[in-house]
């Protein structure tokens, strides 16, 4: 059997990223192509403008499939934005022969879907949580378990259904069909999480330019998604608008210059720039400059906050928060995080990956690679490919893989 080919298609507010790649033995990614592309047409992880988006997201696959030497025909797709909500649903049946097989774990999480969904929505998600026969709670693997009658709880992502086929025609207009959407935090919660961390309690956050996504992991399962229309693109925004700049120097100035904690900067640390209407470049404080961003970064922050306490599980996370996303590099902002919200924070990045992997060792790349993992465990069922002409591929799982992917994903 050849070895499968898996394409990921991370399209974000600042960025669109195509990754094309190959899963090795042991479960080792080695990434075969990679194609990086200025986003357009994208705010707040939403498309405003179909022509500059396509554009821009077909310039990426082109970039992949150059770099790799395969053609992309079908891919999984990051997804964001303020339109996505999540509900939690339960749904109960009895078990027909009194031992649970899995055509009763399929009809309990189809009882858990019926569910009032309005025309304008689409189901995106629909994870389990766990199950209950007859009263005992807790069990994550119900097949083969004797019963009468069992529950399951299951959480249903789900996003405005025009937002979702703008993102297909974009991606379609590239000749690439969409073979699933996954929301940000859940594809970098593969790459970024181990199971120590979703069995204590953890919050995965993922900061991007337009958004910030989140996730809480209990018990080894998901229990909350939330998405903020707030990201890295309006500490820029500040910036531009306290030092007049354009958005591109502010950018720049931000990345170079930037610190979220005044406390950490040299009162006479300074930094040259050219402001609108000045003839000449001025010297601005890293003080004044750090102020800016302290207060957003803050801001954002206490959004959080408040998100995971009306979640009403700030009191189940020992193992605390881990950041992803591009503005979780900018310096200071762990130990911001940690000031503000009261918890351990850590910043993770994709780790163990082999081939083309030179650009891909920051938090700005977590959720592009993430969509790769989520493939692996989707391929068996749903192969994400994208192949030579003419060439299959597959991917094999041993029971303890196919346990588990039911235990996270759909039964």
């Amino acid at each position: 059997m050849s070895k499968p080919i898996i394409v990921g298609i991370d399209i974000g507010t600042t960025k669109v990223c195509t990754l094309v790649a190959r899963v090795e033995d042991e479960g080792r990614v080695r990434i075969l192509g990679v194609g990086i592309e200025p986003s357009q047409g994208i705010r707040k992880g939403t498309i405003v403008d179909l022509g500059a988006a396509s554009q821009a997201i077909s310039h990426s696959i082109d970039k992949a499939e150059r770099t790799s030497g395969l053609e992309i025909t079908s891919a999984l797709v990051s997804l964001a934005g303020s339109h996505v909500s999540a509900i939690n649903s339960r749904g109960v049946v009895g078990i027909s022969r009194q031992v649970v097989d899995q055509n009763d774990i399929s009809r309990a999480m189809d009882a858990a879907r019926a569910i009032s969904i309005p025309h304008n929505r689409e189901v995106i998600h629909v994870i389990q949580r766990g199950f209950t026969i007859d009263g005992q709670d807790g069990i994550r693997l119900p097949t083969g378990m004797h019963g009468y009658r069992m529950e399951v709880e299951a959480h249903i992502i789900t996003a405005a259904a025009s937002t979702v086929d703008n993102i297909r025609q974009c991606v379609a207009a590239s000749g690439v069909e969409v073979n699933q959407l996954v929301l940000n935090p859940l594809a970098a919660a593969e790459v970024v999480l181990n199971d120590t961390d979703r069995e204590m309690g953890v919050v995965v956050c993922d900061i991007g330019g337009g958004t910030t996504d989140m996730a809480i992991f209990i018990e080894g399962d998901i229990w909350h998604t939330m998405v903020l229309a707030v990201g890295g693109n309006h500490i820029t925004s500040d910036i531009a608008h306290g030092l007049r700049l354009p958005f591109s120097q502010a950018e720049e100035v931000k990345i170079h210059h930037g610190h979220a904690l005044t406390s950490e900067v040299g009162a006479d640390e300074t930094f040259s720039v050219r402001a609108f209407g000045a003839e000449e470049p001025v010297e601005v404080s890293r003080v004044e400059l750090a102020h800016i961003i302290e207060a957003r970064v803050e801001e954002i922050f206490s959004l959080v906050m408040q998100e995971i306490k009306r979640s009403g599980y700030d009191g189940l996370l020992p193992a605390g928060m881990v950041l992803t996303g591009g503005s979780s590099a900018l310096s200071g902002i762990r130990k911001l995080a940690g000031q503000t919200l009261g918890m351990p924070v850590r910043i993770a990045q994709p780790e163990n990956l082999i081939g083309m992997v030179d650009k891909l060792g920051s938090p700005a790349y977590a959720t592009s690679v993430g969509l790769i993992y989520w493939a692996m465990l989707l391929d068996e069922f749903s192969p994400a490919l994208g192949t030579l002409p003419g060439q299959g591929a597959g991917i094999s799982f041993s029971w303890a893989q196919f346990k588990d992917w039911i235990k996270r994903l759909l039964p």
